[in-house]
């Protein structure tokens, strides 16, 4: 069956033919069937029919639903409030001009106490003295060291 001389236009009319064959067989397949059972003939070959998009509510739906589902809401939130209505919180408390001062006077004696205590911490610890051969040591070490300084001058 498959030459050389077939053409793609020649395949492509036989494939058309033998799908309306197909179409045609199937309804006849359908029809026995339905004869054997009884029920409608249904075939593969027909469509099926379009699904339906969502179903549109009313706008007056919408509203009465709505108010039902607010007042089981209400009713669900009324059984579950407490019985004892909850009590309003004290006002605050404010502090009088005579407190305030005495706050201040206690922290600036207790800051005076610090800061004097500090300064007795300080006279305390006496400096440590240097022995003289220390002294000397370090008499020496900066005399090299200003000489050093100025011979890099006088080169540079």
């Amino acid at each position: 069956m498959l030459s050389a001389k077939l053409t793609p236009a020649i395949i492509a009319a036989a494939i058309e033919g033998f799908e309306a064959q197909k179409i045609r067989i199937d309804t006849h397949i359908a029809e026995l069937r339905a004869l054997l059972t009884g029920g409608p003939a249904v075939t593969d070959a027909t469509p099926d029919p379009p699904k339906q998009g969502r179903r549109k509510m009313s706008a007056a739906a919408r509203k009465r639903i709505g108010e039902a589902q607010r007042k089981r809401w209400a009713e669900s939130k009324k059984a579950n409030e407490p019985s004892v209505p909850e009590v309003a919180p004290k006002p605050r408390r404010k502090l009088s001009e005579a407190g305030k001062a005495a706050i201040k006077a206690a922290t600036q004696k207790r800051w005076a106490a610090i800061h004097k205590s500090a300064k007795s911490a300080k006279k305390e610890t006496p400096k440590q003295k240097l022995s003289p051969t220390r002294k000397a040591a370090l008499a020496a070490n900066l005399a090299k060291a200003r000489a050093a300084r100025a011979a890099k001058r006088a080169a540079g």
